[in-house]
């Protein structure tokens, strides 16, 4: 699994020098260089904002330098990977930022003009990226290129639509990557579900052409052990509970979870973390038909709690609560679940932050300290324990979809909470996984969320 255009220039030779500056710094910077190259920016109107780019030729026909606008500090404030956002307007070269920046920023720059190379191109060719990088020499390039190549990885997934991207294909990508890292891939599907008393995960993809199954990937053979779960609910149609047209269009995103968690399962296996990784995809298609469950059922789950179905549309806390159920019962160190599970949490935070719940405050503390760093932002929501009573319902143990509209990623939190029991650290991600409009080193499509964040934090985390 490799993409080319997101690497570094390896040939160091002819680089062009590349200044990046707020509006802030322009005019000291100016005065610093010859009256030609002066003059050159300021007639070119050059003036440091976010997206500007500025090359200065020299005597031969060349270029002596480039410029790269690092906006204000209101504009840093309110946004991230700004030099991507210059990059697209360099010409055709290889490129050296200048190295009067501190670490970090470096390390967003270099990151970020990796990612702003990234395009989908499995049914329509890109332009090529022909402006390259060197990687500063105070980072680490393989590390970088590992976590876009992560990165990408899981936006390729969600790109592509369910017609390329069924519970088949979802395992074709599974086993690929467990192939490439040398993890180990097991598989469970059809009737055998049942058989391994998976039965909720059956029942909501047994509608499907393609048999639902649980993907189970392993690696590694010590240090702390780490379950990375995922919803790949790889279209939904709300079951019997039909969605409107409208908000079926996007649907091909519903396995953004299981994307995020291989996406980072990359990052993790080619860092070569020490830890033992277990990741458990719920891998199905909520479609229609005569088996399709219906609402009003009672399903059973693996960990014997039975749960009301009062819309079918609710799915994806189905399969993840089977998957979360069987990685309790051999308690990890850290388990983390992933899944675009519901509208509620678009509503309350947008589509840019990432919701996440955990109960415990050490792993919080890492994860928000990490999403900074790691330019990845996530907000912490509240497992708030009096709205237990809203998924209740009386006839069954749980309701997968209360009534009332109220706090509805809150509930669905809870309820997938219901299912670990004995695993000391559990943290949950209600992500997006789309970036409705292009922005710096996000294009528009799939996008990972929080997978970076979580990927920074794993070493203080489990004090690797």
């Amino acid at each position: 699994m490799t993409n080319s255009a997101l690497t570094f220039a390896k040939d160091t030779k002819d680089a062009t020098l590349l200044h990046i500056l707020g509006p802030e710094e322009v005019e000291a910077w100016l005065k610093g260089q010859s009256d030609m190259v002066a003059s050159w920016v300021r007639a070119q109107g050059f003036g440091g904002q976010v997206g500007q780019s500025c090359m200065v030729p020299d005597s031969h026909g060349g270029f002596a330098l480039a410029l790269a606008g690092a906006g204000s500090e209101a504009a840093n404030t309110r946004g991230r990977f700004l030099l991507a956002s210059a990059a697209s307007g360099l010409p055709k070269g290889v490129y050296k930022i200048a190295s009067d920046h501190p670490e970090d920023v470096l390390r967003e720059h270099a990151l970020g003009w990796l990612l702003s190379r990234y395009s989908f191109e499995r049914y329509k060719s890109a332009p090529p990226h022909e402006a390259q990088l060197i990687c500063p020499d105070a980072l680490d390039e393989e590390a970088l290129v590992q976590i876009a190549q992560g990165e990408a990885l899981t936006r390729d997934l969600i790109n592509t639509p369910a017609s390329d991207m069924g519970p088949e294909a979802l395992e074709a990508a599974a086993r690929g990557l467990a192939d490439t890292h040398g993890a180990k891939l097991s598989v469970t599907k059809g009737a055998e579900l049942l058989a391994q008393n998976l039965p909720m995960i059956h029942a909501v993809g047994r509608a499907s052409v393609q048999a639902p199954r649980l993907l189970d990937m392993a690696w590694g053979n010590s240090g702390p052990t780490v379950v990375l779960v995922g919803k790949g609910v790889c279209f939904d149609t709300g079951g019997l509970n039909i969605k409107p047209g409208a908000s079926m269009g996007l649907m091909k995103k519903d396995m953004g979870g299981s994307a995020a968690v291989l996406g980072l399962a990359h990052m993790i296996m080619a860092a070569g973390l020490n830890l033992r990784l277990r990741v458990l995809i719920p891998a199905v298609e909520n479609a229609i038909d005569g088996s399709a469950f219906r609402p009003q059922d009672i399903l059973a789950s693996r960990k014997g709690l039975t749960v009301e179905i009062n819309n079918t549309d609710a799915e994806g806390r189905l399969v993840l609560a089977d998957a979360l159920a069987l990685a309790d019962e051999t308690p990890p160190d850290l388990m983390i679940c992933m899944a675009t599970l519901t509208g509620a949490a678009r509503v309350a935070v947008g589509p840019d932050l990432a919701p996440y719940y955990t109960d415990d405050d050490r792993l919080a503390h890492a994860i928000e300290a990490a999403a900074g760093r790691a330019k990845d932002p996530v907000w912490r929501m509240p497992f708030h324990n009096p709205y237990e009573a809203m998924i209740e319902p009386g006839i069954a143990d749980l309701d997968n979809a209360p009534k009332g509209g109220f706090a509805g990623s809150i509930t669905a939190a809870l309820f997938l909470r219901r299912f670990v029991e004995k695993t000391p650290s559990f943290m949950h991600v209600d992500m997006y996984g789309w970036q409705p409009a292009s922005a710096p080193a996000r294009q528009k499509g799939g996008v990972g969320q929080a997978t970076r964040a979580i990927f920074e934090a794993l070493p203080e985390v489990l004090e690797l």
